[in-house]
């Protein structure tokens, strides 16, 4: 059975289709209201001529499935099966970018440090932050107002004299017995705590009865540093208002696409102000399909630890805007919409992300990297050639020490590299060559 008949076969039914190989590796995975009708569009006339689809086919052996009970099913599935597979016809979010958290760890004496991993050490993490330096301020902050370390200390061996954090105020000294106590630096923790999760009008409250103790017992100096302390977390109260009534936390993406180059641009906004940028690079989308392509690519970066923001704007509609919305409404604990704007300042907005996605893909495939034309033109004068080459066929053989040869190829052909006609083998060989 081929695999158009195959295709009609299938069930009318939500899920996630997979087309393998003949060694059973998987080549694409995609998702579908209607299994049959989806795959069946494959084997279409229009669909053939493309060259992705095409080549799809030609590698293809088989079709499998998996039934889901709804579109947001499948839609949660095909990302899982994407990360897990890495097939080569699908789009693959390649950035390594992580946004730093803030980790207290979990011990007798907790110390609070600037973490890129998150894992199930019983710490408590707070962020992510962005952009990056916040983290490392707000650490900074830590250590000058709650004397909570950063050090690497064995807090377990007796120590005889503290170091210089200690002596200039950034520590408590819990590595010395009789610097501080259990209940002082637990006390401070919890301050700690209060202030990290926001909660600056309860912190700010318990620091004002500490310091209205200090001037009771004629403590002036520690009074002061008190009050300016409360000032610093009132006025972080404040900003913290000015924001969340300055409108919600907003991606915007565009992109700037010449397939197979495609820039994409993310702008992150939080309380009205752009506060980071991403960029992301393809050098391999035969076709760009922008609405299946933003699809897939909101699912992977949401999905791979970035907060997702109460309101994502991009610049074309999604067929299945409604599971994606309830997805990641899930993920994020709150209701997620997804705009297209068409006018006003969100659309300024939205032309200035792709006018950004556009400078990227210049400096990227552009100005940093020379045109086909370039180098094959360079070519041509390297070799006094007649005219520019537009094929060129590299081999080289390995072995270990005259025995084992391996012989490889590499096709670079109309400006690119041409990875479909790579090839791999044993290289023959005769006695004494």
């Amino acid at each position: 059975m081929d695999l158009r008949d195959k295709a009609a076969q299938l069930p009318t039914q939500p899920g996630v289709y997979l087309y393998k190989d003949a060694a059973g590796k998987v080549l694409y995975v995609g998702k579908a209201k209607n299994l049959r009708n989806r795959v069946r569009s494959y084997f279409s006339e229009d669909k053939l001529a493309e060259r992705k689809t095409s080549s799809l086919i030609a590698h293809a052996a088989t079709i499998d499935y998996i039934l889901l009970d709804n579109e947001k099913e499948a839609l949660a599935l095909e990302n899982n099966l994407i990360k897990q597979y890495q097939p080569r016809f699908n789009v693959l979010l390649r950035d390594d970018k992580t946004y730093p958290y803030i980790k207290l760890t979990n011990e007798a004496f907790p110390r609070v440090y600037v973490t890129r991993r998150l894992r199930k050490d019983g710490a408590h993490y707070f962020g992510p932050y962005f952009p990056g330096n916040l983290a490392h301020r707000l650490v900074r902050f830590i250590h000058r107002h709650f004397q909570i370390p950063s050090c690497k200390v064995d807090f377990s061996r007796t120590h005889t004299h503290p170091c210089l954090e200690f002596h200039i105020h950034r520590c408590l000294g819990p590595c010395v017995a009789g610097l501080t106590t259990p209940e002082i630096y637990t006390a401070r923790v919890k301050m700690v705590r209060q202030f990290l999760d926001g909660r600056h009008r309860e912190l700010a409250g318990e620091l004002r009865a500490q310091m209205e103790q200090a001037a009771e017992e004629m403590a002036f100096e520690r009074a002061a540093a008190l009050r300016d302390l409360i000032h610093t977390v009132e006025e972080m109260e404040q900003k913290q208002k000015m924001a969340s009534t300055s409108g919600d936390d907003t991606d915007i993406y565009s992109f700037h696409a010449e397939p197979p180059l495609v820039a994409v641009n993310l702008f992150h906004l939080r309380g009205a102000r752009i506060v980071d940028r991403r960029e992301f690079f393809w050098e391999d989308l035969e076709e760009f399909e922008p609405a299946s392509f933003f699809t897939t690519l909101l699912m992977q970066v949401y999905s791979s630890g970035q907060p997702v923001p109460a309101v994502i704007h991009i610049p074309v509609e999604l067929e299945d805007q409604d599971a994606l919305e309830e997805l990641l409404a899930e993920r994020r604990g709150r209701k997620v919409e997804i705009h297209t704007p068409q006018r006003g300042q969100k659309k300024a907005l939205l032309a200035l992300v792709g006018s950004n996605a556009r400078h990227s893909f210049e400096q990227r495939f552009r100005v940093l990297k020379p045109t086909s034309a370039a180098i094959a033109g360079a070519l041509q004068d390297a070799l006094a050639l007649d005219e520019a080459p537009r094929r060129i066929e590299c081999f080289d053989i390995s072995h270990l020490q005259g025995t084992d040869q391996v012989a490889s190829m590499v096709v670079w052909e109309n400006g690119r590299m041409k990875k479909a006609d790579y090839q791999i083998g044993r290289a023959p060989c005769r006695e004494g060559r």
